[in-house]
């Protein structure tokens, strides 16, 4: 990372079954942002069989260690 580059936070990946109110969500790994801001690497801790992964930007209390 160059000196004047911020660090960008990982991004949560869910998995997500069911919908609205009734949904569940697991989270299953990070999604981390290419330099470019046109992509993403992501690293998974198990590959879901159903539901639907849904990556999402980190919630503030996630950076101060809540």
């Amino acid at each position: 990372m160059k000196r004047n580059e911020k660090k960008i936070a990982p991004h949560a990946v869910y998995v997500v079954e069911g919908e609205g109110d009734n949904a569940f969500w697991t989270r299953i790994g990070a999604a981390f942002e290419h330099q470019d801001g046109k992509g993403f690497n992501m690293q998974l801790s198990c590959l879901p069989l159903n539901g639907r992964l849904v990556v999402r930007e980190p919630k503030a209390d996630a950076e101060a260690g809540r």
